[in-house]
């Protein structure tokens, strides 16, 4: 599902910059619709004005300007989410990116977006760092005719929106219980821990949510001990290291997080134990170079993926240059687009590397 409050601390980000963009506030891969929307050539369907679906997006078309917003980068994902930004702004020659220094303070976030739709943009996109919170300054964005491409926490009404695009973390902790599943099919007595993030966070319910449905199908399998971190590589450490005082054996563990997960590696080399296989979730580099060595207990992860941001440019692009998503029959872009939460194991590994951030 998708993220309401903000997603916790990490490591520290540079701001979001582009090659055509500008940085305001104090200091101031190949996305979903890469080649997927529509040409720019002049084909316009002489009713409706839009470009017609499934024709190639590769040369430049009106020029449109894209602010985006962001909170903090302070956590290693959310740093992602800024790079992937503004990478896929800097491939189009027709796009110029005006970016927010980011911030996690509600009041100056929503100074920072009335600053663009000051400086009216074409198109925003906002990863809001509350969704609920800054409702209001989606709704005023879409009643000046500026569309809001809402990118992962989710504003309170689909009026402050024409487009959401984010990740599944239900389908997160879902697929991480079917891996998991698969592995210990047949082994009798088999107990699985968990390491979750916060607990006041929606996300983390529905990642724990989607973890235990999916356990649901494994009738020998059971989940036997529970804690919930912070998201950081401190608290990742701390809480790791009470489950495995609490737990002496068990054979599997889900990690809601990699940042965090760290700090659970930490915890587990120091306790010496390898009797388990551990899942880690989000997608980091450092994840997925421990996958691909295959000489620890970290044996798969699972995906939610900072290229969204880049699938975000993709979808405000289209907005400001009237077109339909490449490959579907409508006219316009959809008013939602889910990610798919992928696992990422040694036999795929390689596929995913250029996606895992730092």
């Amino acid at each position: 599902m998708r993220k309401l409050p903000r997603v916790p601390a990490g490591t520290d980000a540079p701001p979001l910059a582009s090659r055509r963009g500008v940085l305001l506030g104090t200091a101031a891969a190949g996305a979903l619709f890469a080649a997927g929307c529509t040409s720019n050539q002049n084909n316009e369907d002489p009713d409706t004005g839009r470009q017609p679906a499934g024709s190639a997006d590769d040369e430049p078309g009106k020029e449109v300007t894209i602010g985006f917003a962001g909170p903090q980068a302070d956590h290693g994902w959310l740093n992602a989410i800024n790079e992937q930004a503004r990478s896929r702004a800097e491939a189009y020659e027709d796009v110029t990116l005006v970016t927010t220094e980011g911030s996690n303070d509600i009041a100056q976030q929503s100074g920072q977006i009335e600053t663009l739709i000051n400086k009216k943009v074409d198109v925003l996109v906002i990863l809001p760092a509350d969704g609920k919170a800054l409702t209001r300054i989606g709704l005023k964005a879409m009643r000046q005719n500026i569309p809001v491409v809402n990118l992962d926490r989710v504003f309170n009404t689909p009026q402050a929106y024409r487009c959401w695009i984010g990740g599944d973390n239900y389908g997160m902790g879902l697929n991480a219980g079917r891996f998991i599943g698969e592995r210990l099919k047949g082994k009798k007595n088999a107990k699985v821990v968990e390491l979750a993030g916060m607990d006041n966070l929606e996300l983390t319910q529905e990642r724990t949510r989607g973890f235990d449905d999916a356990l649901k199908n494994y009738p020998g399998i059971e989940k036997v001990a529970r804690q919930a971190a912070e998201f950081t590589v401190e608290s990742g450490q701390k809480k790791m290291s009470a489950l495995l005082q609490a737990v002496p054996e068990f054979d599997a563990l889900w990690n809601h997080d990699d940042d965090q997960g760290v700090g659970a590696e930490r915890a587990i080399e120091q306790a010496g134990r390898d009797e388990f296989l551990m899942v880690g979730g989000a997608g980091s580099r450092h994840a997925m170079d421990a996958i691909q060595a295959d000489d620890s207990v970290l044996k798969a992860t699972v995906l939610y993926p900072p290229t969204m941001a880049a699938s975000a440019i993709d979808l405000a692009r289209a907005l400001g240059q009237s077109r339909g998503v490449g490959g579907l029959a409508g006219l316009e872009i959809p008013a939602s687009v889910t990610c798919y939460s992928a696992v990422v194991t040694k036999d795929n590994v390689e596929e995913y590397l250029p996606t895992g951030f730092n």
